[in-house]
């Protein structure tokens, strides 16, 4: 594969160059290479399926790139799960990818209840002095093998596991290098968990490129001083967020050119990228590039982008998500699947070489979002979307309960799901609020069973942490509404239009 052919290379050429920053280390090419190494001969000695895909586990070290390159150097995707997850949800993660090994490299025990896996310390592999490489090319991930599983948000109450192949993700990388100014070896913001796919479009453009990535924890994110201390330290050339990330920076003054001078290009995926924020970025920092990108995570993180300039913004009130990469089509289809003609609404249908293959071990779902259109693999997205005579591609929202909040895409239905799993529930429904044209927060209207709590943050809180026992934090709603009663549509439905006039009153 071209990546790892590339990461070698430099690794062989520039070994002292730096490759990933870290809160307590540095790790250069030559380092992160021979780490891989040892995971993929540790991993070429197990007893373990062809092809069965590695659990790696941990939060934004490169230790967890190590454990990424070295299952796929030994032939095995691997599905990265990060710090927060319940450990319920890892659970099913393990048991739906029927992973019989899992790389810990958080440093911190990981108690799972009745699940038979296979744990192994990072440390432990690296101290093995049996374990080393090189490892030859004919192990390798390639082609149509998965590279990488992450799992996202299910509407059955489980996760789902979208299955990215060493072709899907070379595709996704050679458009991300040859369409924007990322070339050059330059410095990377590392924001995104490892476990949410926006990660992928820093990671690998960043070591295809002989760049260097400068981690963002959360642990940085939750103390601003820190954060910004840390901005300022990384010398970052190119920003990858969410746009939510970057308003959240913007409401410091000091968020500037000034704190990060060389900062050149700003990527943002994930989520409808306000005009307001644009301008502000702009204005801070005139002297960088502003993209505007979008793409599910079964077509390999993005596949549309456009450059936001002041003429884009005079131009439109509303950003457009841009045109597709060279070797995808966009389709709009109606809801009989015929093609619509521009200026009118459609479901978005991505059709390219960077379409996953689909669910893993859910042949049901597979079937329903991915299909073949002339003889190349196709994803209905859900989404919603018009092409202007410009040939700009515009979201308009999703054509069901599936959103995207702060960057990370979940399923009201599952949501939905785990509350009135909750012993204090009778019934329940999720309401996105929007804020400016884009989703602020959710809000879960509750019509509760019986309790003894005497005040309504109390019941909240009860609610709230059963939630955070089988939910990330991300998909716990905000706000709490409670009801007698919830009102329904004349076809026996929710009415969730009616509920939220109800909760705005």
């Amino acid at each position: 594969m071209k990546l790892l052919q590339q990461i070698r290379n430099i690794a062989h050429i520039r070994p002292n160059t730096v490759a990933f920053v870290s809160p307590n280390h540095v790790t250069t090419y030559g380092e992160l290479w021979n780490q891989s190494e040892k995971v993929a001969a540790f991993l070429l000695k197990q007893t373990i399926k062809k092809h069965s895909p590695i659990v790696v586990y941990g939060h934004m070290d490169s230790s967890i790139i190590a454990s990424f390159l070295g299952s796929v150097m030994a032939g095995h995707p691997y599905i990265p799960i990060d710090t927060s997850i319940p450990a319920d949800r890892i659970t099913h993660i393990i048991a739906n990818a029927e992973a019989e090994l899992i790389i810990n490299t958080s440093g911190h025990p990981l108690p799972l209840v009745d699940c038979k896996v296979t744990n192994i310390i990072y440390e432990q592999i690296m101290s093995d002095l049996h374990s080393s490489g090189p490892i030859e090319e004919s192990n390798w991930v390639e082609g149509k093998d998965n590279f990488y599983i992450i799992y996202t948000s299910g509407s059955t109450g489980l996760p789902k596991g979208v299955q990215i192949s060493a072709d899907n993700l070379q595709s996704f990388i050679d458009w991300m290098v040859e369409d924007f100014p990322i070339q050059e070896q330059k410095r990377f913001l590392n924001q995104a968990p490892f476990s949410f796919d926006l990660s992928v479009m820093d990671l690998y453009p960043a070591l295809m490129t002989g760049g260097s990535l400068f981690a963002i924890t959360k642990e940085m994110i939750e103390k601003p001083k820190v954060l910004f201390e840390e901005l300022l330290r990384s010398g970052a050339q190119v920003w990858t967020s969410t746009p939510s990330f970057a308003q959240m920076c913007l409401m410091d003054p000091s968020f500037n050119e000034e704190l990060l001078p060389e900062l050149s290009v700003f990527l943002f995926c994930g989520e409808v990228l306000p005009q307001g924020i644009c301008k502000q970025l702009m204005n801070r920092f005139p002297r960088a590039r502003c993209f505007n990108t979008y793409g599910p995570t079964e077509a390999t993180v993005a596949v549309t982008s456009i450059e936001v300039t002041d003429e884009i913004l005079k131009a439109y009130h509303t950003l457009p998500i841009g045109k597709p990469k060279n070797d995808t089509e966009i389709l709009l289809f109606d809801e009989q699947g015929n093609l619509v003609p521009d200026g009118d609404k459609g479901e978005i249908i991505i059709v390219g070489p960077g379409v996953s293959k689909g669910y893993l071990g859910q042949p049901k779902l597979t079937d329903k979002a991915f299909f073949t259109y002339k003889d190349t693999p196709a994803y209905r997205t859900g989404d919603a979307g018009f092409r202007d005579s410009d040939g700009n591609l515009f979201y308009q929202g999703r054509i069901d309960f599936q959103i995207k909040l702060h960057g990370y895409r979940m399923e009201l239905e599952e949501i939905e799901y785990h509350l009135s799993q909750s012993t204090f529930v009778q019934s329940a429904i999720v309401i996105p609020m929007d804020r400016e044209g884009k989703i602020d927060y959710l809000l879960a209207a509750i019509v509760p069973a019986e309790h003894s709590f005497e005040k309504p943050y109390q019941l909240t809180g009860a609610i709230k942490g059963e939630l955070s026992k089988v939910m990330p934090a991300y998909m716990i709603p905000r706000k709490f509404s409670y009801f007698h009663e919830l009102p329904m549509t004349a076809n026996g439905k929710m009415d969730r239009k009616r509920i939220k006039d109800m909760v705005l009153l």
